[in-house]
């Protein structure tokens, strides 16, 4: 019996030392590979939204250099300058006005 046991363990001892000696293989498992898609995914995510930044910027660096938004911002502080002078004009013409009309002050009577 002793030869026996003797003999098994030299058998394992030999497997263990190949076992040793080669690589192991891995292998990944599907629950190992749904993080890289999702990684794959989130990369191009950000992808298109870098792209789509700047397709953005260069929309608003294109404006600005046209000067369309220097015009469209002048436009519009004229055109409010223009409707509060015409509010001031009317609020003068009507101070004139009632500057100019004859107010009777009525007398107390004697009672």
């Amino acid at each position: 019996m002793n030869k026996g046991l003797m003999v098994v363990c030299l058998t394992l001892i030999g497997s263990l030392a190949q076992a040793a000696d080669s690589k192991p293989v891995l292998k990944m498992s599907p629950q190992t590979q749904r993080p890289e898609q999702w990684e794959q995914q989130q990369l191009e995510k950000a992808r298109q939204a870098a792209a789509e930044t700047r397709e953005r910027e260069q929309k608003v660096l294109s404006r600005q250099q046209s000067g369309e938004w220097q015009t469209q911002q002048q436009q519009k502080a004229q055109a409010a300058a223009q409707v509060s002078s015409a509010r001031e004009q009317k609020y003068l013409e009507q101070a004139r006005e009632a500057a100019a009309k004859e107010r009777k002050i009525p007398r107390k009577s004697d009672q």
